[in-house]
């Protein structure tokens, strides 16, 4: 018998949009994601709901590794992979010490630096190829930020969207190092005790409306053109750094007064 679920009306306010964020993300426009555990934040504490999220997410990675596992850049993931699970490690050391908005605000304005920094380079052309060092750094950042709020996108972008990788493999890159990443913080949420009966029953209840989504942007991803994919990706960074930076910045000067 499964154990009963969340049945709050303001859960499920906020859940489902970001499950529905999820489900688009894993289809491909990875920036959305970034959107979830705030939501869920609401009404739940931050590494909580990003456990919750969590089997939704690994349930959504299968599907995603499924349709996109041919289009992937070996390189970036042997270089990011390293990083990632140096940063998962960090967050499970130091999840009861960092606080949360401390990580939106890292977060939302490495976010926006990184947008700022592409506009002023906008008119020049050619490819900018990562270095081991910076990859290493950023996938750190996007193991660590992914691990506390399911907040690893925007790091990962840093350091991959200025290659320019044709749109498919960017998108294969995306999932499969997201899906790995995730399949690391199962034992570290485990250790700290953030699964509960309940709120994985609350996930299994959700993963409909995940699994749909997942598909629709799995269909938005191949219908939209390159250079409005990656127009759209740039705008959504931009959106949800502002958002985490000022969710961030407002509520720890909220606690200060």
């Amino acid at each position: 018998m499964l154990a009963p679920i969340i049945t709050e009306p303001l859960f499920y306010a906020v859940a489902i949009p970001a499950v529905i964020s999820l489900g688009l993300a894993k289809g491909g426009f990875s920036g959305v994601s970034t959107a979830a555990t705030p939501l869920l934040a609401l009404y739940l504490p931050p590494l909580e709901a990003a456990a919750l999220l969590l089997p939704i997410l690994i349930c959504q990675d299968a599907i995603s590794v499924n349709v996109y596992w041919r289009e992937w850049s070996v390189w970036n993931l042997k270089i990011l992979l390293p990083g990632a699970a140096l940063g998962v490690t960090l967050g499970w050391l130091f999840a009861s010490y960092v606080p949360d908005d401390a990580i939106r605000i890292l977060i939302g304005a490495t976010a926006l630096g990184f947008v700022a920094n592409a506009w002023l380079r906008s008119g020049r052309t050619g490819q900018r190829a990562g270095t081991v060092l910076s990859g290493l750094f950023w996938g750190t950042v996007s193991g660590f930020a992914s691990f506390a709020s399911q907040g690893g996108g925007p790091p990962f972008q840093v350091y991959v969207l200025p290659q320019k990788l044709p749109k498919m493999v960017f998108v294969g890159t995306t999932t499969i190092f997201f899906a790995v990443v995730n399949v690391m913080k199962i034992v570290p949420y485990f250790m700290l005790a953030q699964f509960s009966a309940k709120n994985l029953s609350t996930s299994l209840a959700l993963l409909p409306i995940a699994v749909a989504a997942n598909f629709a942007g799995i269909w938005l991803v191949r219908s939209v053109p390159t250079a409005q994919f990656f127009r759209i990706t740039y705008l959504l960074l931009f959106v949800l750094g502002s958002i985490l930076l000022w969710q961030g910045a407002s509520h720890l000067l909220h606690a200060a007064r």
